[in-house]
């Protein structure tokens, strides 16, 4: 059986210094992974629980908006969470938003760890050599995440957010990314929300905040960019927010 790859990348000769990551592109179960399926019907594979919706698109758009370079993962969050540390219980769910997970109802530490190995270690190990690549360049990277958010758990209130932006303690590029959105009423932006960014061991953690390297992490509600169409217009409602913020960034380290 040929391996599935982990992971994927875009834009692979980009000039800007940006580095795009998409943890959640993918719904594909690999055949690997008992079979391809995880039990589950195709409605729950389509919806948030399986996949960052429409996250893939926004960040296709967005490496080229942005002359950046992307990796973006290869597989279902479901199959091994990357966004999660290797020691944390939520990396391999078995219940998710009511769902139950058939095909990983049994996953022993051992089905885990060929899991980790063949799927998360791969897009982890992906990242970190860009990341030295362009560091080598004296590209030090500004890295950007890109998720989205349902609108609606289950049995929770609506959230009002169209943009999310998770952070915690690098605001570099946070607040100038914020405060662009701060005077335009149609769109809702929240800080910290619909998740706080406070995670030890997130993506994030491993390869921004330990490394001392400026970063974001941008939701975007998936009701928005379910589409094609969507997803092309909020990459464009984004796009010159992350240039103002880069800008920013770059005064500041000039300035310092």
């Amino acid at each position: 059986m040929t391996p599935h790859p982990a992971f994927e990348t875009l834009n692979e000769n980009a000039k800007s210094p940006v580095l795009l990551i998409c943890d959640h592109a993918s719904n594909i179960v690999p055949e690997s992974v008992n079979g391809g399926t995880l039990g589950l019907p195709d409605h729950d594979m389509n919806r948030h629980i399986a996949y960052d919706v429409g996250a893939r698109g926004v960040t296709a758009h967005l490496a080229e908006l942005l002359d950046a370079h992307a990796v973006l993962s290869r597989f279902s969050r479901l199959v091994i969470d990357p966004n999660r540390g290797e020691d944390d219980p939520t990396i391999l769910m078995k219940l998710y938003d009511g769902s139950i997970i058939p095909g990983n109802r049994h996953a022993d530490a051992a089905e885990k760890e060929r899991r980790l190995a063949a799927f998360y270690r791969p897009y982890h190990n992906a990242l970190n050599r860009q990341i030295d690549h362009m560091i080598a360049q004296g590209r030090s990277p500004a890295i950007v995440s890109i998720h989205s958010f349902t609108k609606q758990l289950r049995n929770r209130p609506p959230r009002p957010w169209h943009l999310g932006v998770l952070w915690d303690k690098d605001d570099r590029l946070v607040r100038p990314f914020i405060d662009y959105f701060r005077n335009d009423p149609d769109i809702c932006v929240g800080d910290n929300e619909p998740y706080s960014g406070e995670l030890q061991g997130d993506t994030l953690y491993f390869h921004a905040t330990s490394r001392g390297l400026p970063h974001i992490l941008i939701e975007v509600r998936n009701d928005l960019i379910d589409t094609p169409e969507g997803q092309k217009k909020w990459a464009d409602r984004i796009a010159p927010a992350l240039w103002v913020a880069l800008e920013s960034l770059e005064k500041d380290e000039n300035n310092g």
